[in-house]
């Protein structure tokens, strides 16, 4: 008789034991799990890699979780992560389970956040080494000068093989996505990497046909031409056969980009350029200086050095601004000097509105 009384005793336990935890068991059956409360997609910015403690904040504080504490509690009772989180962009969908949400934040193999997205990194209208720092530095964590000097070391001009002038070569403007905790030295390898798969063996054999021996000699052609022509992509591929040819017959090029290039403004504002301008002696002046300048006067479009390497089949060796934005050519020197005469006219007519 002892066995089956032992028995209802624990029958009989198990029975009040599961009445009062009742509660438990039925959150733990039937309660939905735990979500995030944001009923939109939040945006959550780390520059650097955060606690437990700061991502709580962080969550709370965009409203993505209405009680700190209550969180912290939930990581604990539930073994999550409580540490080892990235730096990063992330993007927190409404109602994301609490144990991904944690998750996603944890570094995976590369270092990132497993949830971490990236963002859209775009550098467009850059003359300078500089320009480039400033306009990325908005879009990742490196900041502007760390850029700067990370492009213009010695370490990365030896390991690219560039000099300080032919550097911006390195760096085709495009739209690229990179993670936002991308330091400087991570930025320049994932240019250089673009840079290699821009020039392919196709692009490499089209530079030896155009008389060229350097990628960064066609940027640097290829920036001469923007700068003469940033509105009009028609007429690239007609000033960049112009500038082959002036090469060819071992003339000057001739272009006016080159010499704004000499002047610490680049001549920005100046509406009329003047011989005092003309006249300023530096390596890029090239109505001073045969050959091509010693580095890009721009950081030039993918599609400019494409004009470079697929230029026009025309014999032009001048140009001269029509006063609409468009350039009329010249082969020969007296075609060349109407062309001057007809702008000249326009130019005065153009004064002589402007007065009345």
């Amino acid at each position: 008789m002892k066995k089956p009384v032992i028995a209802l005793v624990l029958l009989l336990l198990a029975g009040i034991g599961g009445y009062l935890a009742r509660h438990k068991i039925k959150a733990l059956l039937f309660s939905p799990a735990p979500r995030t409360e944001n009923t939109v997609e939040k945006r959550l910015l780390f520059r650097i890699d955060p606690t437990l403690d700061e991502l709580a904040d962080a969550l709370q504080q965009e409203g993505i979780i209405s009680d700190k504490s209550h969180f912290l509690s939930y990581v604990q009772e539930n073994k999550l992560p409580k540490e080892n989180f990235a730096a990063g962009k992330y993007m927190i969908l409404s109602g994301t389970l609490l144990d991904d949400l944690v998750s996603g934040f944890v570094k995976g193999d590369n270092g990132q956040g497993k949830a971490e997205v990236k963002v859209n990194v775009v550098f467009n209208n850059c003359e300078v080494v500089e320009d480039i720092g400033s306009n990325i530095s908005r879009c990742i964590l490196a900041d502007s000068a760390s850029i700067v000097d990370c492009i213009l070391s010695r370490e990365t001009l030896s390991t690219y093989n560039f000099t300080a002038e032919q550097i911006p070569a390195l760096f085709i403007p495009k739209t690229y996505e990179m993670y936002f905790d991308t330091n400087a030295e991570e930025f320049v390898a994932f240019m250089a990497e673009r840079f290699k798969e821009f020039w392919t063996d196709e692009r490499k054999a089209k530079l030896k046909a155009v008389g060229l021996e350097r990628e960064s000699q066609a940027a640097t052609l290829a920036s001469i031409v923007f700068m003469e022509q940033s509105r009009h992509q028609e007429e690239w591929p007609i000033i960049a056969k112009l500038y082959l040819n002036r090469l060819q017959k071992g003339m000057k090029l001739e272009a006016d980009p080159t010499f704004k290039f000499c002047w610490p403004d680049r001549l920005n504002g100046i509406e009329h350029l003047l011989h005092v301008h003309r006249d300023k002696d530096c390596p890029y002046n090239t109505y001073l200086y045969n050959g091509i300048p010693p580095g890009p006067v721009c950081i030039p479009p993918a599609d400019a050095i494409d004009a470079v390497l697929n230029p026009a089949d025309v014999d032009y060796i001048f140009l001269c601004g029509d006063g609409t934005g468009r350039h009329n050519f010249a082969a020969t020197n007296a075609e060349h000097e109407r062309n001057v005469a007809a702008y000249r006219k326009w130019l005065r007519e153009y004064e002589q509105s402007k007065e009345g």
